[in-house]
């Protein structure tokens, strides 16, 4: 299919042709008559731009969820169902369950966030936790993390939240969901998509032989899942991006492999889709994923994508250095499997060759008697960037002296990084808090971290030192040693 985007809006397939391919789902509402949806930040942090994206499930129901609006670029809802606050009140001016719960509990002020927080409570309404009465304060406020609010405060607007909750009933999109998969179903395609405007291209292609295949013919595009942090590129740093290629809709990389020592991910699975595996299987990264932006950039954005983008202070990257994972690269069809403690060479340099993809993730488990832990610091718990994220993978021998450890950081080097002079100061020592607090000054060798806005380098030279000494509390329990004998 060439030439046109569509998608349902208002009850109706709207088709959307000669468009720039990175015009922002937001600039185009606000363009057509749309202005309930508002833009804050332009980079996916406040919420105030919040709509709900529907597709359609394995099981053929109609499943709703928040992303931003403000950095996701209209091609990529090709196929989708897309509502924004104008949609919620019915024809007869009765207020969703959700916009009057907001009015009853007295959630709103100024109003300019309003819309975001009902169009995220409207997603959770439809979260099947809300059905089976067994939805809590955690996975309230986890909902709302993605939403700022400056004037009227949060209570207020989490009363409504439970309210709804609470009080939850169908609504007229519950009632009108054989009508709503109908029309999704209309405007499904098999085959790729092409949109172009002027120079400038949008390619979605559905698999990954297609995309294996464009990817060659265009060696330099952008490659693009979620888009969390390339519409940055676009809305912040104002680049052109002429070619665009779209992972999200090829079906190959969707797939999550469970095996019994291994987790295989493509490189297209949502952090929102690959939750429930991790809790599963690595509770420990699932717990640090939570923390990955809020729940509409766990919508969209990919750990594929992640680990492409290569940032200093991505944070899944020191779990899966620890935990040894290595990429399965495709160019033009032909594979090969790298180590990721060999995939970045520098700030934003990696090993890819022109054309080739990261097309799937291989996460080794901890092996019984492995011990694996993973933390982030930051200032805010919740949509931050990391100033030290640390993980460690420790394996003892018979004797409780280390057979091996693994330590991957982020935010101490101009890429994630393992710390192998600290692993090699502890390879064949006990593990106690003397052999450790001896250790710790080889941290220094490994990393020489900067000064930003977010930390200075004494600082996180410090904070990485006391992660490990964290990770021996874990494991053991055992006593420190004084923070003068540890730091000097």
């Amino acid at each position: 299919m060439t030439g046109s985007v569509r998608f349902v809006l208002g009850g109706r397939v709207v088709e959307v042709r000669d468009s720039e391919p990175t015009t922002t789902v937001l600039n185009w509402l606000r363009a057509n008559g749309r202005p309930g949806s508002k833009e804050g930040c332009a980079e996916g942090d406040c919420g105030a731009c919040t709509v709900v994206l529907g597709d359609l499930a394995a099981d053929g129901r109609v499943r709703y969820r928040a992303v931003n609006a403000c950095i996701l670029f209209l091609p990529m809802i090709d196929g989708k169902l897309l509502l924004t606050v104008e949609d919620l009140a019915g024809e007869d001016g009765q207020l969703h369950p959700v916009q009057a719960a907001m009015v009853d509990k007295h959630a709103s002020q100024c109003g300019f966030c309003t819309p975001g927080f009902v169009m995220a409570l409207f997603a959770l309404h439809h979260d099947g936790r809300v059905a089976s009465g067994g939805l809590t304060d955690g996975a309230i406020h986890d909902a709302l993390a993605g939403n700022l609010c400056r004037c009227t405060g949060y209570r207020p607007i989490l009363d409504a939240a439970r309210t709804m909750a609470a009080e939850r009933t169908d609504d007229r999109f519950d009632r009108a969901e054989e009508g709503i998969a109908t029309l999704l179903r209309s405007i499904q395609h098999d085959g790729p998509l092409t949109v172009t405007h002027g120079a400038a291209s949008f390619h979605a292609p559905r698999s990954v032989d297609e995309l294996a295949t464009l990817c060659a013919a265009h060696p330099n595009a952008t490659l693009v899942a979620g888009a969390t942090d390339v519409g940055l590129w676009v809305t912040k740093q104002g680049r052109s991006l002429p070619t665009l290629i779209h992972l999200a809709q090829v079906r190959e990389l969707h797939r999550i492999d469970e095996g019994t020592d291994a987790l295989e991910i493509g490189a297209a699975v949502t952090y929102t889709d690959l939750l429930p595996v991790l809790e599963r299987r690595l509770p420990e990264l699932a717990a640090l994923v939570t923390r990955i932006g809020a729940a509409q950039v766990r919508n969209s954005g990919t750990l594929g994508g992640n680990v492409a983008n290569g940032s200093p202070i991505g944070d899944s990257m020191p779990a899966l250095l620890a935990l040894g994972t290595s990429l399965v690269l495709n160019r033009g069809g032909v594979r090969r499997e790298l180590p990721l403690d060999g995939f970045y060479h520098g700030y934003r340099k990696n090993d890819l060759k022109p054309g080739e993809l990261v097309e799937r993730i291989r996460i080794p488990l901890p092996r019984d008697g492995q011990r694996f832990a993973t933390w982030k610091v930051s200032k805010r718990r919740d949509q931050d960037i990391s100033a030290v994220c640390a993980a460690f993978l420790l394996t003892l021998d018979g004797e409780g002296r280390v057979a091996e450890l693994r330590a991957g950081y982020g935010g101490m080097a101009a890429t994630p990084a393992r710390a192998p002079a600290l692993e090699a100061a502890m390879a064949g020592q006990p593990w106690t808090a003397d052999a450790v607090a001896a250790a710790l000054s080889a941290l220094d060798r490994d990393f020489r971290p900067m000064t930003d806005m977010r930390a200075s380098d004494r600082y996180r030279a410090l904070v990485a030192k006391n992660l490990l000494m964290r990770f021996l509390l874990h494991t053991t329990g055992a006593e420190l040693p004084s923070l003068e004998a540890v730091h000097g």
